[in-house]
């Protein structure tokens, strides 16, 4: 990160703050052409052979034509969550896949919400604040299942197709309306499956945890439903909880023209309170009133305009398809206002991990909406803000007055409830082995609230969040600092995620606290805040012991080698994601490539996010193909028919960070200099980035053709200072939108820094050179299966 943050100007909301809730339709961004006209050109494939390479058009072919070759296909019958189509909307979700149930000849349709949960805390997180389980629909038709040709259209996300029976055809529509909350589903039956039937069977609402972990003493499950008919047709089942109020699944089925048969169903939950019932009753009322194509066509607008928001194109056809799914996933199950992901969205399954993960999970789920442009997901900046209460609470009582912690486990709300047998994961007191001393979750978490500020330079999230929390989770640790014989300061025992032993002077939390008291120093800097404590975080930084190394590279902590095989690279988040130790200082090329390669070098416990990691640290040292290397195991290995993910139960956030490694492929933006395509692939011979965001709130648009870049176009939204190494060959001209000179200065190693002011436009280009600046997709190298389950 800079040593010295440039302090933008406090600007009023707007629809790009990561503090809003709402998308905004974008129209479709242009791109500046030689004439300084802006506009955005459709692919050829839809382009007017007769109009000039350089006319300004506009509209949406790009993004449609790259995602619709990124659909996910379904010709076999998915027999599982990690194979079958998925809908959301972060707080509902819907899977299909075949009916497990033996003899049942029908198609599972799961209902989940991410809002439902259990409200007993003294049960701890995972039993007693679990997410609960709420059903399924069978769609059950008259004949038996020969086929299938199912299709996942990620541009309108929406499920479209046919399932081919004994006795006939049943063609289907269904989507998960974006801000509705309801599920739609749509039927035309042939002739032969008009009496296709449609039931819902309540789930048992109890903790999926029971089936992998032993209860706490005296935790049971909740009352059994009660099924509840209405008038119109409408049922309800109803969960009331032992805790107070009740969760409920009410649906409907209406028939339309043609023998259509249109399903519709909400979910709604309350506590204390028992309103959920009269909330989804008039949810469902409202929606089943409208035809479906009249619900689609607003939920449509929605996702197009957020894809239109960027674009990413490179020539690998599995993994392109790929990015496209993970940025449906994410705003399938994130949104500021929607609670924080837990380990497997909102698809609930059967788990041992019902619960918000917080020292790794979420953090890798949500890195990909920074370059993606995608600040209206992130519900970590406003959950921390919203529920600080609880990071104060989570500690022991000696601690909240002036510190802030975060447990491993949380429910929505952030609590993570008692200290209850298998329930759950405390903050734990450094020092002490037990309660587990696992304290620098909370830290690791407001490294990406800053990454939202970095990315948006919005003033409003550094000082209102970012600083007073981190300011208390930086003084938790100084509690325990301690000097030692070496003039040093040291911290006792802590533990670094789920390696088997720990240790004083762990790694994991060395580097966060180094992080953030040289964040602190930068904010108060930037804040023109007088904080008491600076000389504390100065002192920090200039006497905190090195960190622990042998000849491997990074320790775990001072005293514990890392010797055995271990998924988390929690030891080594100084080289990755905070950045602090690079690949382009020298002095660290050495520990950073024996750590690296030792970590991955243990097979037997590496899992899918190992991979994640390990890309992005080679992406960092501009290595591009060992980077897809790390990836394509990573595919080959672990990643599931429809993108998803499993470990022990069902997880998401290794496909998200994958997205993420891609990105730090195509552009990195740490330290206050915006790499352009530094770690490309030698096969990736023509890559295309347009509107990606980065540090300093710049939107970087760039393409790199036949092996070398052609042009890069920047326009700064804060007016930050604008340095970037190009990867332009040879000397350079840069141009304003007009195509006016701009003042830059020469930095050497292909670097410009460019004076740029707010809302202004940079173009870099080779000198004489005056390219194409059309963005478009760029040619596969070869064709690649699609995702899903094509025959």
């Amino acid at each position: 990160m800079p040593s010295h943050p440039h302090r933008a100007p406090h600007r009023s909301p707007s629809r790009r703050t990561v503090l809003g809730t709402a998308v905004a339709t974008a129209s479709a961004a242009g791109v500046v052409g030689a004439t300084g006209t802006a506009g955005l050109l459709p692919s050829p494939a839809h382009a007017d052979d007769s109009s000039s390479a350089t006319t300004p058009r506009t509209g949406h072919a790009l993004w449609e034509q790259v995602l619709r070759d990124a659909d996910p296909v379904w010709q076999r019958m998915p027999t599982t969550w990690y194979e079958g189509p998925f809908l959301g909307n972060a707080r509902l979700g819907a899977t299909l896949y075949a009916e497990p149930e033996a003899g049942k000849r029908a198609v599972r349709l799961t209902v989940q919400h991410s809002e439902v949960q259990d409200h007993r805390p003294e049960f701890g997180s995972l039993f007693g604040l679990a997410r609960l389980p709420l059903g399924h629909f069978t769609l059950e038709p008259e004949g038996e299942i020969t086929g299938l040709d199912w299709r996942l259209g990620l541009y309108d996300a929406e499920l479209t197709g046919t399932l081919t029976t004994t006795r006939g055809k049943l063609t289907l529509r269904a989507l998960v309306h974006n801000s509705r909350s309801v599920l739609v589903v749509d039927v035309r039956p042939s002739a032969g499956e008009r009496n296709f039937s449609w039931t819902f069977h309540p789930a048992e609402a109890v903790s999926p945890r029971l089936a992998f972990k032993e209860p706490p003493d005296g935790y049971t499950a909740n009352p059994a439903p009660r099924t509840e008919d209405h008038p119109g047709g409408v049922h309800a089942a109803v969960q009331p909880l032992h805790a107070g109020g009740h969760h409920v699944t009410a649906w409907r089925e209406t028939k339309r023209g043609g023998g259509a048969r249109t399903l519709h169903a909400t979910v709604a939950h309350s506590h204390p309170s028992s309103t959920a019932v009269e909330q989804a009753l008039k949810t469902l009322r409202s929606a089943s009133a409208l035809p479906y194509d009249a619900l689609a066509r607003s939920h449509r607008d929605w996702w197009r305009g957020y894809y239109r928001k960027s674009f990413l194109s490179f020539p690998d056809a599995k993994l392109q398809r790929f990015y496209w799914i993970q940025l449906y996933k994410a705003a399938s199950a994130a949104r500021a206002d929607a609670p924080v992901m837990a380990t497997c969205g909102p698809w609930l399954e059967p788990t041992p991990w019902p619960a918000t993960w917080w020292n790794l999970n979420v953090q890798l789920e949500y890195w990909l909406i920074h370059g993606s442009n995608h600040l209206e997901l992130d519900a970590v900046t406003r959950a921390l803000s919203e529920h600080r209460e609880q990071l104060s609470a989570a500690l022991a009582p000696p601690y909240r007055k002036d510190s802030a912690g975060i447990p491993r486990t949380t429910d929505v709300r952030l609590r993570n409830g008692a200290d209850a047998q298998n329930g759950g994961y405390g903050v734990g007191i450094p020092g002490q082995e037990q309660p587990t001393p696992e304290v620098g979750n909370l830290t690791w978490a407001l490294h990406n609230v800053w990454l939202s500020y970095r990315h948006t330079m919005d003033e409003r999230i550094l000082r209102d969040v970012l600083f007073p929390l981190l300011r208390k989770a930086v003084a938790y640790y100084l509690h325990f600092l301690e000097g030692g014989p070496d003039g040093k300061l040291h911290l006792p025992l802590t533990y670094s995620p789920e390696y088997p032993e720990s240790g004083p002077d762990c790694n994991y939390d060395l580097m966060l606290l180094r992080w953030g008291c040289r964040t602190l120093l930068d904010a108060a800097r930037t804040l023109d805040i007088d904080d008491e404590m600076v000389p504390r975080w100065r002192e920090v930084l200039a006497k905190l012991t090195p960190y622990p190394r042998d000849k491997n590279g990074f320790m775990i902590a001072a005293g514990v080698p890392f010797a055995q095989s271990h998924r988390h690279y929690s030891h080594l988040l100084a080289v990755y994601p905070l950045y602090e130790v690079t690949w382009e200082q020298p002095e660290h090329r050495e520990v950073i490539q024996t750590s690296l390669d030792h970590w991955v070098g243990f097979e037997g416990a590496l899992q899918g996010y190992t991979f994640t990691g390990a890309a992005s640290m080679s992406a960092q040292m501009g290595r591009g193909d060992k980077a897809l290397e790390y990836l394509d195991q990573l595919m080959e290995r672990f990643i599931q028919p429809n993108t998803m993910y499993k470990e022990s139960g069902p997880v998401i956030e290794t496909p998200l960070s994958a997205a993420q490694s891609l990105h730090d492929m195509v552009c990195q933006s740490w330290g206050g200099t915006i790499r352009v395509f530094p770690a490309v692939p030698d096969d990736w011979r023509d890559v295309t980035v347009h509107d990606f965001r980065t540090q300093g709130a710049f939107l970087l648009s760039a393409a790199r053709t036949d092996g070398r870049t052609r042009w890069v176009r920047l326009r700064s939204e804060a007016g930050a200072p604008c340095v970037v190494r190009h990867s332009l060959p040879g000397r350079v001209e840069v141009r304003d939108g007009r195509g006016r000179p701009l003042p830059s200065e020469d930095a050497g190693k292909g670097t410009v820094r460019i004076d740029l002011k707010a809302e202004g436009e940079a173009v870099l280009t080779v000198r004489g050179e005056r390219p194409d600046m059309t963005v478009r997709p760029v040619e596969p190298i070869a064709e690649a299966p699609k995702w899903g389950l094509p025959s």
